[in-house]
């Protein structure tokens, strides 16, 4: 492994191109997000990634207004504003059902839809506004969560940031059940190509299903019985994403996956592995999973400092 680098937590991981448009953004200059998701071209990965970065740079910013007031029907500014006013219509208690935020929100989305109708971006970001403002457990909402999705579905199958979503969606804490959960993230495993990073969505489950029963058990579930060991997941992760996957071009979100699978290599003992993982992370620890399981940075260095141990010669 590589000698241990700093913690970075920037959310633009790696993209340093993302890094400089926030920065130029903070004050309040749009130009250079222009031209950035201009170049991202139809790479819809990387485009609802640093969506998503820049959106959360503009909640409390002006820039996405300010172009989309410049620029009205540009798909980028639209595609930018529908997020940011999104994230602005979750400052409240979820689960209000249709509220003016998101409403407006929801009308940025279909003119964004409208601008770039291949962009599958408005449409995860409508499956995000459908999760959080849905009255629990609704059948309407769940109904039109579904229809969104086969929107997504035609766009992009295989699109990350879209399963993830879903997969939320399913979370017992949002509008679903453990049995849902995992079922629909190993259903889709099964489909995903290998070489997908879709592979790690039952690992996603496996620890949100730790951290509910750690909340509600606390220290009578303790770590000392945990979902990792000997979990079949683990394997199919390492073995289906990991081993075919292209590691001169990692998809945008790269570093939360791979967080993910270090995360359950280490709980599963399996430290060897676990180092090639920590290595490709770099700098780029995330605070989930691990803060599931405790201080976040101090189980990250110490699994990763094993990891170096395990694969010395």
């Amino acid at each position: 492994m590589k000698r241990r680098p700093e913690f970075d937590r920037h959310p633009a991981r790696d993209d340093s191109r993302l890094r400089a448009v926030v920065e130029d953004a903070a004050m309040g200059r749009w130009e250079g997000a222009r031209e950035l998701l201009s170049l991202t071209g139809s790479d819809w990965d990387r485009r609802i990634f640093r969506l998503q970065v820049l959106a959360r740079a503009g909640v409390r910013l002006t820039f996405a207004d300010t172009w989309a007031q410049a620029e009205p029907r540009s798909p980028h500014a639209l595609a930018l504003l529908a997020t940011v006013q999104a994230l602005r219509s979750m400052v409240g208690l979820p689960g209000k059902g249709n509220s003016p935020e998101m409403q407006q929100a929801w009308q940025t989305c279909h003119a964004a839809g409208g601008a770039m109708p291949a962009d599958p971006a408005p449409y995860v970001v409508m499956l995000a506004l459908l999760r959080y403002h849905s009255p629990d457990r609704d059948r309407q909402w769940r109904a039109a969560i579904w229809g969104v999705w086969q929107q997504v579905e035609e766009r992009d199958q295989w699109n990350r940031e879209a399963h993830h979503e879903l997969l939320t969606y399913m979370f017992p804490t949002w509008h679903g059940v453990s049995g849902e959960m995992f079922h629909w993230a190993q259903e889709r495993c099964a489909q995903a190509p290998r070489g997908m990073p879709l592979h790690t969505l039952p690992l996603v489950a496996l620890a949100e299903s730790h951290r509910l029963r750690m909340k509600k058990e606390g220290h009578r579930y303790g770590l000392t019985v945990h979902p990792w060991t000997d979990n079949p997941s683990t394997r199919q992760a390492w073995q289906n994403w990991w081993t075919y996957r292209a590691p001169a071009s990692p998809h945008a979100a790269f570093h939360e996956d791979a967080n993910y699978l270090a995360h359950a290599l280490s709980f599963a003992n399996q430290h060897k592995e676990a180092a090639e993982v920590f290595d490709a992370i770099g700098p780029y620890a995330t605070d989930a999973p691990w803060s599931y399981c405790g201080n976040a940075k101090q189980l990250f260095a110490r699994h990763r400092t094993w990891a170096v141990k395990a694969a010395a010669p």
